[in-house]
């Protein structure tokens, strides 16, 4: 059961190790206080979570740039609850989400006894498609920098994932190579087969099980990376 001759860990953030729609759902409440818009947050992250899924894709595909990005998914979900909202207000809400996301940091179960159990074996690091200025507050205030060696973010290394070359800009700032590499993460395109492309051994984090492939080692709470690392 156990993955042989592994030193490296490299870790999605968000989705994966980062509770990303508990804080950004908790950030949406928030930022509609501040702003005195009064509509039903369950209703909006109903609709803004597959909008905003969608608009990463376009990301990750380079499609899309960051600044549209942001703008598009809160416009098309207001779109969707059939609330209008200006254009100026739509990016003051975008600066106020980047701005106060990072005040919320619920971390998926047992993320910090499973960091300090593989902190002892391994070398940790993080491979993130997120942006720079928002991904190292994530990691700090939720206190989980401390045990990764190297962050990898999408700006640093030009490219997304499962686009190969930031997988191995990650290998190469850590020092080490695929084949005594894993990668731990939610998305099974980006980083399930983005790391399989390079030759590095994948766990799939499937919180919603998906089940996309059997073949593919799965787990649905972080305490089970134990039964392969």
């Amino acid at each position: 059961m156990k993955i042989n001759g592994i030193t490296d860990v490299f870790f999605d953030l968000d989705h994966t190790l980062w509770d990303f729609d508990k804080n950004s759902g908790l950030t949406f409440e928030k930022i509609f206080k501040i702003n005195n818009i009064n509509i039903n947050v369950s209703e909006f992250l109903f609709h803004y979570e597959p909008i905003n899924l969608k608009y990463w894709k376009l990301y990750r595909e380079e499609k899309v740039e960051k600044n549209a990005l942001r703008f598009n998914r809160l416009n098309d979900t207001f779109l969707a609850i059939n609330h209008q909202v200006e254009a100026e207000l739509i990016y003051k809400l975008s600066d106020d989400y980047i701005t106060h996301l990072t005040t919320f940091n619920h971390l998926f179960d047992n993320a910090f006894e499973v960091l300090d159990y593989l902190s002892i074996y391994y070398n940790l690091h993080i491979i993130t498609n997120g942006f720079d200025e928002v991904q190292h507050k994530k990691l700090t205030q939720s206190n989980i920098h401390k045990y990764f060696k190297t962050v990898t973010n999408s700006e640093m290394a030009g490219v997304k994932k499962p686009n190969p070359k930031i997988f191995d800009f990650a290998l190469q700032l850590a020092n080490t190579h695929a084949k005594q590499s894993v990668m731990i993460g939610d998305s099974y395109e980006a980083d399930i087969l983005g790391a399989q492309n390079i030759g590095m051994d994948v766990v799939f984090f499937d919180i919603k099980n998906t089940v996309l492939d059997a073949d593919i080692k799965t787990i649905n709470n972080l305490i089970e990376l134990k039964k392969y690392l």
